[in-house]
């Protein structure tokens, strides 16, 4: 039997902003080792035989940050499905199902129903090997046809996480402890139904990681949820495929309702006190250093803590500090005298709060956005499939960037119709189309764009260019781009 990990990677993370910005979001960030959470993600099976390639589910926007991180760990992808927008992790479930089902029946027949193992890009395992262990128990489960969540054994209270009501023990030859029949799924309790749950000892946290085979979810999402179900069906069969990308049809995928796989499904498909189901609803207990991350206070639980109790990281200066997460990216970063706080530092943005408060950081970003602050979408660095830019300066008329180009990379082919370009090279080679001409420029050379002219710049190199770009006009935004060829695949005005 080969296993299809699905890694659900259309999480926003809006709690761990300045980090985590809308275009730039929480699966790709570095917080708790060397490796993204999306990486980690990416690897998290290495050494377990028959797994295949993962299906991938993210949104448009973040394609290429996508191909560059599967780059950076070495892995290959199945399939990318692309999210014209989120719809939650029912419908990202649901296409990953349909488009694993109709490639499997296309290699192998119509008798292949792969086994896929669900899993959030954007949570921390510490104990890898633990949950590779859990993963074999539950493959054996889900290959029977069996519904197979993955229950977090609960540390102490929390408010923050979705609990399971364990039942009855299920019979298995898998290792102790579990499996379990799943009886119930619990919403976020107060604190005291938290400790009450704790205490007995029935009840584990949510992970958000799921098993089962892909017709068994197909029926469930049907039987359930047939709404979505039509709607994904009918994004399926009208997307579009293109190399590794599959994109679902943009209208028909955003009328689909947004819902939860536990919402949608999982608390319609569990027993009553144990009574049998078909298809089974278990539960394996997993106790494997999980985190899903979602707030400033996981990662000071997570970090490596001083004597006083602070997790510190960057260039970062503390006197009298206690119990507290600070980080700093740009700048020094001094803090003195207090307790319990959270402060991230950034090029762009600095958030202060107080531990206990940093689940209101998701409302703050909504009135970021609501504002239209660039700082909600964008860092001062933006990535883009060709490399990345950064806005060293900007005034009335004018401003200034940092182009880093890959080797081998190129921007589109486009016009300005507002603002003139200067090129100077800081390092590297650039080769420069301007209308009909083609230039080389080595460091220290420039060239010039005026408005309106038709222009591409690439790095024909083995080494990253980098140059210093300063535009002149009357609008500078982004958006005043005519792309009119680009390897990328991105919207190209043919009219032109």
């Amino acid at each position: 039997m080969v296993l299809y990990p699905v890694i659900l990677a259309g999480g926003s993370g809006t709690r761990l902003w300045p980090l985590s910005r809308e275009h730039y979001p929480k699966p790709f960030l570095t917080l708790t080792g060397e490796r993204s959470m999306f990486e980690e993600a990416l690897c998290r099976l290495d050494g377990v035989p028959d797994v295949a390639p993962p299906v991938i589910v993210s949104n448009e926007e973040h394609r290429f940050l996508v191909l560059e991180h599967l780059r950076r760990a070495g892995k290959r992808s199945t399939s990318i499905i692309l999210e014209p927008i989120g719809r939650n992790t029912a419908p990202a479930l649901s296409m990953a199902a349909l488009v694993l089902d109709g490639r499997q029946r296309t290699a192998q027949g119509p008798a292949s129903d792969p086994v896929m193992l669900v899993m959030p890009a954007d949570h921390v395992i510490k104990d890898v090997a633990a949950f590779q262990s859990a993963v074999r128990s539950g493959s054996r489960l889900a290959s029977a046809g069996c519904l197979v969540t993955f229950g977090v054994v609960p540390a102490e209270p929390r408010t923050g996480y979705g609990y399971i009501k364990k039942g009855p023990p299920y019979i298995d030859d898998g290792p102790e402890p579990g499996p379990f029949h799943t009886q119930a799924f619990v919403e976020k309790p107060d604190i005291a139904a938290a400790t009450e749950m704790v205490r007995s000892g029935d009840y584990l946290w949510n992970s958000g990681a799921f098993m089962m085979r892909a017709s068994v979810w197909n029926d469930q999402i049907r039987l359930h949820r047939p709404d979505i179900a039509d709607a994904c069906d009918a994004a399926y069969s009208q997307g579009d495929s293109d190399g590794d990308f599959f994109r679902p049809e943009a209208g028909r995928f955003t009328g689909c309702p947004s819902e939860s796989i536990d919402y949608a499904v999982m608390e319609k498909a569990v027993g009553d006190g144990g009574q049998r189901r078909i298809p089974e609803c278990v539960v394996l207990p997993l106790d494997a250093g999980w985190s899903d991350i979602g707030a400033w206070s996981a990662i000071w639980e997570q970090g490596r803590r001083d004597r006083n109790g602070n997790v510190i990281q960057g260039d970062v200066y503390a006197h009298g500090m206690r119990g507290s997460l600070l980080i700093g990216q740009r700048r020094m970063l001094a803090a003195v005298g207090l307790e319990d706080v959270i402060v991230i530092e950034t090029a762009d943005a600095v958030l202060a709060a107080h531990k206990d408060h940093v689940q209101d950081v998701k409302e703050l970003v909504e009135r970021l956005k609501a504002d239209n602050r660039i700082e909600q979408q964008d860092h001062r660095r933006v990535h883009r499939p060709w490399g990345h830019y950064e806005i060293v300066d900007s005034g009335d008329r004018f401003q200034v960037k940092r182009l880093t180009v890959n080797p081998g990379a190129s921007l589109s082919l486009q016009v300005h119709r507002h603002r003139a370009e200067h090129w100077v090279v800081v390092k590297g080679t650039a080769r420069v189309t301007k209308d009909d001409e083609t230039l080389t420029l080595n460091e220290n050379e420039s060239a010039y764009v005026p408005i309106g002219a038709k222009h591409r710049l690439e790095n024909p190199g083995d080494v990253p260019l980098e140059i210093v770009e300063v535009q002149s006009g009357d609008y500078l935004g982004e958006d005043d781009i005519v792309r009119l060829d680009d390897q990328y695949n991105r919207h190209v005005d043919h009219h032109e």
